[in-house]
């Protein structure tokens, strides 16, 4: 049976966000996650996940102004030096939370830029080397062009490649099931392949984005494949609920 933890960026939006960890606890998940917790102190955050007896998943490191449309800094050349602040700034927070895992948004970039894709590459590896000397996974998402136009990592491919290509035990893939059905499709034969290099697992319905078991895909045959290719680590429900959050919860008993 796959280990879930709640997305509470997505979930339980009937409460506050420092609300959400309880919320969580209570509805039975183990685990959460989240976009981003830097509006809050790091000890904050920390204390509601250990009052509420959960784990951490990951969480993504700042990603710019995300108000203004921004969505990483990895692959912009002129904010080099902001994004090895993010990268610092992310490592405590995840030292703080306990979290094994950084997600590195890559940001809206063209993949065939080639300053971009060397400043990805740049950004990639300095990342990996700053995490790894403190414990802490790194992972990298692509992310469909319909969700995000512009986005630089928009490519299953590109991103093995990538974490081929740099050949750093500390980098994996995050494989969203939700994205990877947008972007390619064949997501059980993406997972098989993909396997050894996964770090964490997302999963949505397709297309609406909602509960597990309501799209076009058998989200639990995945699910189970999960369990029978060896995946040991989190599933992140990264879904918006079709209505209240506690309601839609019904998918888990199938589970």
């Amino acid at each position: 049976m796959p280990r879930l933890a709640a997305n509470l960026t997505m979930m339980f939006n009937e409460h506050a966000f420092l609300d959400r960890f309880q919320a969580a606890a209570d509805a039975g998940f183990e685990a959460v996650e989240y976009l981003f917790p830097y509006d809050h102190p790091a000890d904050v955050v920390a204390g509601r996940l250990q009052a509420a007896g959960l784990k951490q998943a990951l969480f993504n490191m700042p990603p710019g102004d995300w108000a203004a449309g921004e969505r990483g800094l990895a692959a912009l050349p002129e904010r080099r030096d902001e994004f090895r602040a993010a990268v610092g700034k992310a490592i405590q927070y995840a030292k703080a939370i306990q979290s094994p895992l950084l997600h590195m948004m890559a940001g809206i970039a063209d993949a065939n830029d080639p300053a971009a894709s060397a400043c990805y590459r740049d950004a990639l590896a300095y990342a990996a080397d700053a995490t790894a000397r403190d414990g802490i996974g790194l992972v990298i998402e692509p992310i469909n062009g319909r969700d995000m136009p512009g986005y630089f990592l928009n490519d299953f491919n590109l991103a093995v490649g990538l974490i081929a290509e740099l050949n750093h035990a500390n980098v994996k893939l995050q494989f969203d099931i939700y994205h990877r059905q947008i972007i390619h499709g064949d997501v059980l034969v993406g997972l098989e392949k993909t396997m050894p290099v996964i770090g964490h697992v997302q999963i949505a319905s397709v297309p609406k984005r909602n509960e597990p078991g309501t799209g076009e895909l058998d989200d639990f045959r995945i699910l189970a494949a999960l369990d029978e290719l060896g995946y040991r680590g989190y599933v992140g429900c990264e879904y918006r609920p079709a209505g209240e959050t506690v309601a839609g919860l019904g998918w888990m008993k199938r589970l």
